[in-house]
């Protein structure tokens, strides 16, 4: 709902989505984000959407930032996870502050100039870092210490969403003393690749969500190791949350456009006359408002006063519109029967795109337990 946005932030959203819809389906068909689509989401002025105003952005709060990418998910999962990413990593970094100002310069700059930037962490032996270990990517220093000026990073990361599409990443990697810290890496630069494994995915087709791999990759601006800003994961839980919401209401507008304009020969009338798929959009629009209705009540409350204790109700709201997108499509794709199985219908890539939003973190169980703790621990209005 753009429309309750400011309206430079409307503007640039309308245009975003108007790019992502133009461009989505042939990412799809490469499998990969081609050249065309990466130049639309640069020049959208999207990548200024989280970025402060003093720093040449627009300045949306982490509720316009909801808004916004549950608008963008609607269009289309894959090229809106690009822009997710890009967002919830600037928008954290500033409201958190958890990078030195050199470095948030330099995600600034990206910003305004519409260059693309993803916080890569993910690695094959690692899996979701939100779980623990020891990154097996190394950063070793051409000097001593985390004062050196540049730092040589060696290893893979995978699910780098819309790989080919960005310019520059935050990379984590461990130094020789089996510290973690995060280092920017021009992915244009000596030292990097991009090794095609987004092939036959199951979901986020077009994300072109390859692995990259690093070798003696420079980085001259890094981030010694920290604890991690609660900022982190409110805006990344959101961006995970609002988009794939949105791709539960695009599924609910399929059925609706559908069920209006389907009209066998037995029955004379609009599949929308009965009951049975009456009772089914009714089901899948209720399920789909408390969902948003949660979300915006718990973004809503980190704007109001952001720290720790807001983050458990991001966390369950995440994982509610996570689960809701993945019902609402199924129970679409059931009510439109085998109409949902051709081409002519996105039910089918809306059902598959859907099921990866389970697999962000935080995972039903952590989003849940967190909840609940926070909830026992100190009831109050902080927490619900």
């Amino acid at each position: 709902m753009s429309a309750a946005l400011p309206p430079q932030q409307a503007e640039v959203v309308a245009r975003t989505v108007t790019a992502i819809r133009e461009h989505a389906p042939a990412c799809e068909a490469a499998q990969d984000v081609t050249p065309q689509a990466a130049l639309a989401l640069s020049q959208s002025g999207y990548p200024r959407l989280t970025l402060p105003v003093e720093a040449g952005g627009l300045g949306a709060t982490l509720t316009q930032f909801a808004l916004a990418q549950a608008d963008l998910g609607r269009a289309d999962a894959s090229l809106a996870l690009i822009l997710a990413m890009h967002g919830h990593v600037t928008g954290s970094a500033f409201q958190g502050q958890s990078l030195p100002p050199a470095l948030l310069d330099a995600v600034a700059g990206a910003g305004v100039r519409g260059e693309l930037l993803n916080a890569l962490a993910s690695e094959p032996e690692l899996g979701s870092p939100s779980r623990g270990g020891l990154p097996r990517t190394v950063a070793v220093p051409d000097g001593t210490g985390f004062e050196s000026a540049v730092w040589l990073v060696t290893g893979r990361k995978t699910w780098s969403t819309g790989a080919r599409a960005l310019r520059w990443a935050l990379v984590s990697a461990a130094t020789p003393d089996g510290r973690v810290g995060r280092y920017w890496i021009d992915l244009r630069g000596p030292g990097v690749r991009i090794e095609p494994t987004w092939v036959d995915a199951l979901a986020l087709r077009g994300s072109g969500s390859h692995d990259v791999v690093f070798d003696a990759a420079p980085a001259a601006l890094q981030t010694p190791p920290s604890g991690a800003h609660p900022a982190g994961s409110a805006w990344f839980w959101t961006a995970v949350a609002a988009t794939y919401l949105g791709v539960g209401e695009a599924a609910l507008e399929a059925l609706g456009d559908y069920a209006r304009a389907r009209v066998p020969t037995a029955l004379g009338a609009p599949i929308a006359t009965l009951p049975r798929v009456q009772e089914n959009v009714g089901r899948i629009a209720a399920d789909l408002l408390a969902a948003r209705t949660l979300l915006l009540h718990a973004t809503g409350t980190w704007d109001a006063a952001p720290g720790a204790a807001a983050v458990p109700l991001i966390g369950a709201a995440k994982a509610v519109a996570t689960n809701a997108a993945v019902s609402a499509t199924d129970l679409a794709v059931r009510t439109a029967g085998g109409g949902a199985l051709t081409g002519t219908l996105p039910l089918g890539r809306l059902l598959r795109d859907a099921r990866a939003g389970l697999t962000h973190p935080p995972g039903e169980d952590a989003a849940f337990t967190g909840y609940g703790r926070a909830l026992l621990e100190t009831p109050g209005p902080d927490t619900h």
